[in-house]
């Protein structure tokens, strides 16, 4: 029996591919029920990643019908509200609600296979593996254990003593009810899909919720203690002071209370020694912060991957726990096109956030070596340039040298 801890969307995908192929499995998870809180907004879905793990599980049809249309068409733009890169989709990413993806992958499960208000309060070593305590006061065994719960992960310790660390960014959540009808400058602001307003070291993010919602996030180099305090508008106007008006009039006129969130990561290339019966999945292995979109994606190629491997080794799970570098520390991401310099140099790191490119499989690489190269759009330094063999994941870039440099604010590996 395989004992998951989490049942967010790494965990169930583990679990899905586990169960599609008849590998016994259960899953404990804090939350009351499947509907008990929010799960957040939208994710974009990889082709290389979240979707192939959609694929594993048999659900990438069902997938396709619910996804947002026009979802993954993005602008951005500068605090003057000019717009620096517009561009319409390709439907390579498709966005979908994550509530709407987590209820995908439980119709994929049978009945009681979530054990749902168990929150795990401590986990010891056993005879014959481990032993989970709950805040109810029961106890469970586990012969092998994976962690997919998430940034404060209680099954991490056993592997690590690795923390999550404050990344020096906090957001202020805002949502916007019937925009095109209550909120036009917003509507038009966001546009069909994403939205990415970045300039003097913040930035405006938006994107396009089914039913005629927006949610926005504010994003801001403030310290660590600064989303405790209470959040107001006015305090937001200060924070965006010069920007243009109509983004002072989507801060004004959102819809319900401002939501706080500080950003937590592990630190780059967080790894651990080999331990017997136990691993971590998702963000509880790599923690990162939101802005490549590749934490929801990670995670479920994390827990698909796994599955395959117990799967081809149902009898000897203990060969496919070896030692773990998380797949942060190589990056993943793809490649914008034509990505645009802007006026402001110190934008560079806020635009790679969409200017990675995946380097899912070592052996994809055919070369690696050092230039000392300026990039467009600013930035020097020592880069490392690959070179990928043919034929290769990234059709685009095979058989020739790409400039990448490690970025450890943001763990990916931009292209430029």
């Amino acid at each position: 029996m395989i004992t998951i801890v989490g049942a967010g969307i790494g965990g169930l995908t583990l679990a899905s591919v586990l169960h599609r192929n008849g590998i016994p499995a259960v899953v404990y998870d804090a939350d009351l029920s499947a509907a008990s809180r929010p799960q957040g907004g939208m994710l974009d879905i990889h082709e290389d990643t979240g979707q192939a793990a959609l694929r594993a599980a048999g659900l990438l049809e069902a997938f396709g019908k619910l996804t947002l249309e026009h979802g993954d068409a993005m602008r951005i733009l500068d605090k003057t509200g000019a717009v620096r890169l517009a561009h319409d989709g390709n439907g390579q990413r498709p966005e979908i609600d994550r509530g709407a993806l987590r209820n995908l992958l439980l119709s994929s499960l049978p009945p009681g296979l979530v054990r749902w208000n168990a929150r795990v309060t401590g986990i010891s070593r056993a005879e014959s593996g481990f032993e989970l305590s709950f805040a109810d006061g029961s106890v469970a065994p586990a012969e092998i254990l994976i962690g997919a719960d998430g940034a404060w992960s209680k099954v991490r310790p056993l592997l690590s003593e690795a923390s999550p660390f404050y990344s020096g960014i906090s957001f202020v959540e805002l949502r916007y009810l019937d925009a095109d009808r209550k909120h036009p400058t917003a509507a038009a602001l966001v546009g069909k899909g994403l939205m990415f307003a970045l300039s003097d070291e913040r930035g405006i993010f938006g994107h396009r919720e089914p039913n005629n919602e927006l949610c926005v996030y504010a994003a801001l180099k403030v310290p660590a203690d600064w989303s405790r305090q209470a959040i107001s508008r006015d305090l937001l106007h200060q924070h965006f002071h010069g920007w243009h008006a109509d983004f002072h009039k989507m801060l004004a006129n959102s819809d319900g209370d401002l939501l706080p969130r500080s950003v937590w990561m592990l630190p780059e290339g967080h790894s651990w020694p080999r331990t017997p019966g136990v691993t971590l999945i998702g963000d509880a292995a790599h923690l990162m912060s939101p802005f490549a979109g590749e934490g929801a994606n990670l995670a479920m190629i994390d827990g698909a991957d796994l599955a395959r491997a117990i799967i081809a080794h149902p009898d000897d799970i203990e060969r496919i726990l070896p030692p773990t570098k998380p797949r942060c520390s190589r990056g993943r991401g793809r490649r914008l096109r034509n990505p645009r310099p802007v006026s402001n140099s110190r934008l560079n790191p806020m635009l790679r956030w969409r200017c990675s490119i995946s380097l899912r499989r070592r052996d994809e690489i055919a070369r690696v070596r050092r230039r000392e190269v300026k990039l467009r759009g600013g930035g020097e330094g020592t880069y490392r340039q690959v070179r990928l063999k043919r034929p290769s994941s990234h059709r685009s870039c095979a058989g020739r040298y790409i400039a990448v440099r490690q970025t450890p604010r943001w763990q990916s590996l931009a292209l430029q």
